[in-house]
């Protein structure tokens, strides 16, 4: 490999972009109403929503303009943690992965011009809109370029069973979200929750580091793909009452589960996680057990319906997986908000 340049530590990048005492403050009142909602001690339901990879941070900003006006009139019985993923695996290594490498998606890829962007874009989500996004933790070395703004981190299917993933989860302050990994064993899932809630010693970013646990790590269940390349879905009434057991089993702590309502559990067919949703608060209104477990839904949604190839330039349509458009969004998000019980 080629060594291009030295980039700034995580270190010097929050002093050239620090935060406000204020934004601070709004971020640590965020993780600590999500912690409530895994303790057990709140009631309101969680929604990690918005686009399938931040590509443009205009389109995401105007997005989340949209976003704050609806929370407004569902924050009593939701949460909304939106999503500002701004790595994106692939499946094959090829294609767009993200922000962190792409500012423009049509440019050659720039770190350190993509370091700057995504600390710049979650800032003015919180700066200007209030809200403490979610992002995947793709790279666990490159987390504490936005550790101070996060409030929710997700590890991906296909880095659930990754050893460093796992002992870095360990030693988040934030909620982290463990996905079943991408052919379905629900055994490897619980082993990468139990592995996120231990203790660990081990090497990270050039240091040895003692991680305390994080008792909210937990399960996202995304469904899967079998042996003959189908989509699986593991979102129903009767997985969740599995996972339940499972979680009995393990006397892990806060049992907790987020349902992806896209990728393998919708077949990709973004239209779905409509449906998805609301089954899924239905399972959970009839079932105390289910109730006690799901705490809340991952929606991608953007402004437009749909996804787009790069270079045709549509304000607000996904150039990765597909996503609800926006007027459809914002009437799922106040259907979830009415029928929750």
């Amino acid at each position: 490999m080629n060594f291009i340049r030295k980039l700034p530590i995580p270190q010097d990048i929050k002093a050239q972009f620090p935060l406000k005492t204020e934004w601070v403050k709004k971020r640590e009142e965020t993780v600590e109403e999500l912690r409530k909602v895994f303790r057990g001690e709140s009631d309101r339901f969680v929604l990690i929503i918005g686009p399938c990879s931040a590509d443009n941070a205009d389109a995401v900003l105007a997005y989340l303009e949209k976003l704050a006006r609806v929370n407004e009139q569902v924050r009593d019985k939701l949460l909304i943690i939106p999503r500002i993923y701004t790595n994106k695996p692939r499946t094959t290594g090829e294609g767009y992965k993200g922000m962190l490498h792409q500012p423009d998606p049509a440019s050659r890829p720039d770190m350190l011009r993509g370091i700057i962007a995504i600390r710049e874009l979650h800032r003015t989500a919180l700066a200007d809109y209030g809200f403490t996004c979610a992002d995947e933790m793709l790279y666990p070395e490159n987390h504490r370029y936005l550790s101070d703004l996060l409030a929710y981190n997700a590890v991906g299917a296909r880095s659930v069973e990754n050893q460093q993933h796992r002992l870095t989860a360990s030693g988040l302050d934030v909620p982290v979200g463990m996905k079943n990994p991408t052919g379905g064993d629900m055994q490897v899932l619980m082993n990468s929750v139990h592995a996120a809630q231990c203790a660990h010693t081990f090497l990270y970013r050039g240091w040895e580091v003692h991680s305390d646990g994080n008792p909210y790590a937990h399960a996202i269940l995304r469904g899967y793909v079998d042996y003959t390349g189908k989509c699986v879905s593991n979102y129903h009434y009767e997985d969740l009452v599995r996972l339940h057991g499972l979680y009995g089993e393990s006397k892990l702590h806060n049992p907790a589960v987020i349902i992806d309502t896209n990728h393998a559990n919708s077949g990709k067919q973004y239209l779905e996680q409509i449906r998805i949703a609301k089954d899924v608060v239905y399972s959970r209104n009839h079932n105390g057990d289910i109730r006690s477990l799901v705490k809340g839904l991952m929606i991608e949604s953007y402004l437009e319906d749909g996804a787009q190839k790069i270079g045709e330039n549509v304000f607000g349509k996904s150039i990765t997986d597909p996503c609800l458009g926006w007027e459809k969004s914002k009437e799922l998000i106040l259907k979830i908000a009415d029928t929750l019980e």
